[in-house]
């Protein structure tokens, strides 16, 4: 379905504004008018049942009229209602039925400079019909599953004590491999007891036996590009194509034309990952919307949502035709109360935001506050960068240079990202686990977690020249996800010439980096049975064939499946991979002289750090293709990782002393006293 961009006069929309204002346009930055009008912060927008009837209001101050429009169903049909909207307070619009309007349907329509602009279902709509374009009235207390009273994610301290799993409905169920019924549903998350043609778990039970924490899923709420009325098209998306925020998407439904039916389903998929000890984390972008004149916020307050260039188009941080301006009152309201409502409404357990940096801080910090309030255990994380410039003044952006001024709030870690694997630009470029030299330094920015360390040198980093976190557990650690090419293909892209075993352990020693880290982990989908995307490095609309996960994967790549498993529970049984503060980290993390060896990172876990039951954990990785020597102090060591092999409980013993590490692979080593 292709975007389609209308057009509103830009200064028709501000001269009117600024002549309602009493301020002289000539003289004011194109935006600064949006600040003088009322905001709203009611909770009854857009759309409330009580005993007395079903009431609308809707914030539009600069409109001229609004019409509300009632229908029996979500499309095809004429209005039963045309009701003329009454202007309410500070740039509200009110409206009454003494009825509760259960199964029917709305829009509003806004005149606007003496025009009428076309209907919308506004930007509230908490449950919508087919493709979104009308706004549904149904009962939510009949859409909580059994138990739901009672349903609650998993609890957990501190954020780094996660274990993030990045995952697309479709990809992750889809291809005839996964063994589930619901293919590309919520409903796919329920299923128990599917396998592969193997007999390998897949669905749930695989997340289970992998042991990850929480499931990030991409974007879940209503988009723009996939017709809910032709999903025997198997058109796909990624789902960065905002419509209406704050309703499931369609398509990830059985049943697209019933708006109750996706608002069931997806609390069932909710419930049935938290019963199951897994989290839900929300993918959510706020940043900008599918379209620009033709959006829901442009419908209803034309220009006030957005940020403009000097010449009245939209400015574009984004990279996808707008953005967004959370500093004005009325978008940080709508953020912070979209992310409220998915917590209370859905119990959803954590939030990642897209091109974060493109939100002012003052928002992030009001996101996590509230959040917090609801529920202690959420959390929240983002990119700290835009895809363009914008007018937000850099030192206001939720960059993550600036995290350390959003103290609950974590950044994804490009440095450990690109210096592991390679840069994500050339897809030939080698890291760190594929033998480039070089990259140690700014390994060692993410193994510390992006905090000051008294023996890393922040001027020898690629991404970073200083230390930008306050606390490791603000940094998410990653080296792949949904953007760019999969591990596998990266490793297939830079170690041409070399064989599937050797891409293997690189593919492990890079993982082992990222879930050793101090920092949050977070991995991609079927990054544990290699998964590929063949060599498609912006998948957002490729099909199925390219984005499915192949689950027979599983059975032929077990062994690095398990190597997977074990990380996972290496990392949640000790604490000193998880520690919270910068100061524990930098007392209790040493670093090795490696004496200008490259290719090689060694550094200890001391004295119980954390509180671990080990008195000192020695990590060293070899990045190279040849083997090195080390020297380890003597003792009763526990070989815990060994040349592409990591048991959590131990695979061996040592005494230390001269020690050789396998090429490329990690050797990680454990003693009690």
């Amino acid at each position: 379905m292709k975007i389609k961009i209308t057009s509103i006069c830009m200064s028709t929309i501000i001269a009117s504004a600024t002549m309602a204002a009493g301020i002289d346009a000539s003289a004011q930055d194109r935006d600064a008018v949006y600040s003088t009008y009322e905001t709203y912060d009611g909770s009854d927008l857009e759309m409330t049942v009580n005993s007395t009837g079903t009431h609308f209001t809707l914030w539009s101050p600069m409109a001229q009229a609004v019409k509300l429009r009632i229908f029996p169903t979500g499309r095809n049909s004429a209005p039963e209602q045309t009701i003329d909207m009454t202007r309410g307070e500070k740039g509200t619009w009110r409206a009454s039925v003494p009825e509760r309007l259960y199964g029917k349907f709305y829009t509003f329509q806004i005149k606007h400079d003496g025009k009428w602009l076309d209907e919308t279902p506004g930007v509230w709509a908490k449950a919508v019909g087919v493709n979104g374009q009308r706004a549904a009235i149904i009962d939510f207390d009949s859409t909580d599953p059994e138990g739901w009273d009672k349903d609650k994610g998993p609890a957990i301290s501190h954020i780094n004590d996660a274990v993030i799993y990045e995952m697309h409905h479709r990809d992750f169920s889809v291809h005839p491999s996964s063994g589930i019924a619901s293919k590309g549903k919520f409903l796919a998350m329920t299923e128990q007891g599917t396998t592969n043609p193997e007999g390998d778990k897949t669905g749930i039970d695989h997340l289970k036996e992998l042991g990850v924490t929480h499931v990030h899923i991409l974007p879940s709420y209503d988009y723009n590009s996939v017709d809910e009325t032709n999903l025997p098209a198997n058109t796909y998306n990624w789902g960065y194509d905002p419509q209406n925020y704050n309703a499931p998407e369609g398509s990830y439904s059985t049943n697209p034309v019933d708006p109750a039916t996706r608002v069931t389903e997806m609390k069932q998929m909710v419930k049935a990952l938290h019963d199951a000890g897994i989290g839900v984390v929300m993918d959510v972008v706020y940043n900008h919307t599918a379209e620009n004149d033709g959006s829901n916020f442009s419908l209803t307050a034309p220009g006030y949502y957005y940020r403009h260039r000097p010449d009245g188009s939209y400015s574009d941080a984004s990279g996808c035709g707008n953005e967004t301006a959370s500093e004005r009152q009325q978008m940080r309201d709508f953020i912070v109360n979209s992310v409220k409502y998915w917590a209370e409404e859905y119990h959803i357990d954590g939030f990642r935001f897209d091109l974060m940096a493109i939100h002012d801080t003052t928002t992030m910090n009001e996101v996590a506050r509230e959040l917090k309030k609801i529920n202690p255990d959420i959390f929240v994380y983002g990119e700290g960068w835009t895809a363009g410039d914008s007018p937000l003044p850099v030192g206001a952006r939720a960059l993550k240079d600036n995290v350390s001024a959003m103290p609950q709030i974590a950044v994804f870690s490009d440095d450990i990202r690109d210096a592991v694997k390679g840069h994500y630009t050339d897809e030939k470029d080698r890291g760190f686990a594929t033998g480039k030299p070089g990259l140690e330094e700014t390994v060692k920015i993410g193994i510390v977690g992006a905090t000051a360390h008294p023996q890393v040198d922040y001027s020898k980093g690629n991404n970073s020249k200083a230390p930008y976190a306050s606390s490791p557990s603000q940094v998410i650690n990653y080296v792949s996800c949904h953007d760019d090419l999969t591990l596998t293909d990266k490793l297939a892209k830079s170690l041409p010439g070399e064989s599937v075993a050797d891409r293997q352990r690189a593919a492990k020693l890079a993982q082992t980096i990222v879930f050793t880290s101090q920092g949050t982990p977070f991995m991609f989908a079927g990054e544990e049975v290699f998964r590929d995307k063949k060599g498609v490095h912006n998948s957002y609309n490729s099909p199925d064939s390219i984005n499915a996960i192949d689950w027979s994967q599983k059975h032929d790549n077990a062994d690095l499946f398990n190597y997977y498993v074990e990380l996972i529970k290496l990392r949640k049984a000790h604490p000193a991979f998880r520690m919270t503060s910068a100061e524990d980290v930098a007392k209790h993390l040493v670093f090795d002289d490696m004496k200008g060896q490259t290719g090689l990172i060694s550094y200890s876990l001391k004295d119980h750090a954390n509180g671990d039951a080990w008195k000192e954990i020695k990590v060293v990785f070899n990045g190279s293709s040849e083997p090195r020597m080390i020297k380890v102090a003597k003792a009763d060591w526990t070989v815990i990782a060994e040349d592409g092999v990591l048991n959590a409980e131990g695979i061996g013993s040592s005494k230390g002393g001269r020690l050789m590490v396998a090429p490329r692979s990690a050797l990680i080593l454990a003693r009690e006293k």
